[in-house]
C-alpha cells in the first residue's frame, strides 16, 4: 500500500492495514486516527506517539501476535522460511545448531512460564546465539522490566514492518 493510499482507506482497510505492523487494538486506533499523514516520517513519529500512550495490557496484545519459538520442528521452519517472509529479518538463524534450537525451546519455555508472555526481540541481524544469550539475559528480570524491554522491542519490530510496508 502506498501512503497515499493508507491515508485514504476506509476505517476496516486501515485497520487490517496497521494490524499487520502491531496487534494492539489501542495502537491500532491511534494510527487510524492520525492519518492522513504527510510523509514517511509522519507514519514513523505517529507510531512512536501512539506506542508510547499505550499500557501494559496493549503491549501484551500486541506481544501475543507474535510467534512463539515452541517447538523444534516450528523453530526449524520458521527459519527456512525467514528469507522469503521476514526478508532477512531473522536470516542470522538459518545456520542454527541443533544444540542451539533445543536451547532456545527450553530458555522460551522459561520465559514464557516465569513472565506469562512470549520473549520478544527485534531479531534483525542477530543470530540464534545472540538471541538465546540475550533471552538467557533477560529471564532472571522482573516481569515489570521484561514488559517495558519487550515494549521497546516491539516499537523497533513495528517501525521496521511499517517502513517495510510503505517501501
Amino acid at each position: 500500500m502506498t501512503l497515499n493510499e493508507l491515508n485514504i482507506a476506509d476505517i476496516t482497510s486501515a485497520r487490517r492495514w496497521f494490524e499487520q505492523c502491531c496487534a494492539s487494538s489501542t495502537w491500532i486506533d491511534f494510527m487510524v486516527k492520525a492519518r492522513p499523514f504527510k510523509d514517511v516520517d509522519g507514519v514513523t513519529q505517529a507510531a512512536v506517539n501512539a506506542w508510547s500512550r499505550c499500557d501494559n495490557q496493549d503491549y501484551l496484545e500486541a506481544f501475543l501476535a507474535h510467534p512463539m519459538i515452541g517447538d523444534v520442528d516450528s523453530l526449524r521452519k520458521k527459519f527456512a522460511n525467514t528469507k522469503a517472509i521476514a526478508a532477512g529479518e531473522q536470516s542470522g538463524t538459518s545456520v542454527a545448531s541443533e544444540e542451539v534450537l533445543q536451547q532456545l525451546k527450553a530458555a522460551n519455555k522459561a520465559y514464557l512460564d516465569k513472565h506469562g508472555f512470549i520473549f520478544i526481540i527485534c531479531a534483525i541481524g542477530l543470530s540464534a546465539d545472540t538471541m538465546l544469550h540475550e533471552l538467557n539475559i533477560r529471564l532472571p528480570n522482573t516481569t515489570e522490566q521484561e514488559i517495558e524491554t519487550a515494549a521497546a522491542q516491539q516499537i523497533k519490530i513495528t517501525l521496521l514492518r511499517l517502513n517495510k510496508a510503505l517501501a
